[in-house]
């Protein structure tokens, strides 16, 4: 089948719902691997080759709101938030904390698994199309960026502390330097997703990544915004090599 190497990480406090979700995606052609509570669901990451999350808005303390923001910043894993709320609001804030689709309950079971193939297909787009010509290391402005080893350290010695969703954005930024971006072309980088105008998740990534290597984050030199289109990198950009290492 399709799905027959797709693995799907259900977190639901409701085990009724986990193994209707369970035997339907495993009908299909899925994997599927249960989480009851938070700690089951970080051990299902770590343990095993998740590709997409089903995540239950009601979830956890915060509602599951801040556990979507971070599963996106430890991982670049997408995730669909699965609820019985409909207030338009909450799908905008599951959206600004990271999630990839938002399902209302009652749902038609062939509806989540559609959602589940549209965002697994955006991703392998992406990845299709990822420039594989980027240097191992980069020189920008007062830091250096090892594209391998996934760290960035200033001139200075000084590493800078970077979640991953901050190093793949930073990393969209250093390969097209002087171009400007805009949201739908770094959300679609990013994680695979079209921007709409209610999508501000790009813009709060943009921003903590600007108060991590900018010298002064309300004054930007780096990361430049374009009004009604994105940003564009503005530093200068070059590959280090082996006689400057």
């Amino acid at each position: 089948m399709e799905n027959h190497n797709k693995t799907v990480l259900v977190v639901d406090d409701e085990h009724d719902l986990r193994l209707t979700l369970r035997k339907g995606l495993e009908a299909d052609g899925f994997k599927v691997i249960e989480a009851a509570d938070r700690n089951e669901a970080l051990r299902g990451i770590k343990n095993y080759g998740v590709d997409i999350v089903t995540l239950d808005l009601g979830f956890g303390p915060d509602d599951g709101f801040s556990f979507a923001r971070e599963l996106r910043e430890q991982r670049n894993v997408p995730v669909i938030l699965v609820t019985g709320r409909s207030d338009p609001q909450d799908r905008v804030r599951g959206l600004e904390n990271g999630a990839d689709d938002y399902i209302t309950k009652p749902f038609h079971f062939r509806e989540i698994v559609m959602r589940i193939n549209q965002v697994l297909r955006r991703y392998e787009l992406e990845e299709n199309h990822q420039p594989t010509d980027i240097p191992e290391k980069i020189d920008f402005d007062h830091c250096v960026f090892d594209t391998r080893k996934r760290f960035v350290h200033k001139n200075n010695g000084d590493d800078l502390d970077l979640t991953e969703t901050e190093l793949r954005l930073l990393e969209i930024f250093v390969r097209r330097p002087g171009r400007v971006l805009s949201r739908d072309e770094i959300s679609l980088s990013l994680r695979g997703q079209e921007w709409s105008p209610l999508d501000r998740t790009i813009d709060g990534h943009v921003a903590r990544l600007r108060r991590k290597i900018e010298p002064e984050s309300d004054s930007p030199n780096l990361i430049k915004s374009v009004r009604g289109v994105g940003y564009v990198f503005t530093g200068d950009v070059k590959p280090v090599t082996a006689s400057d290492a």
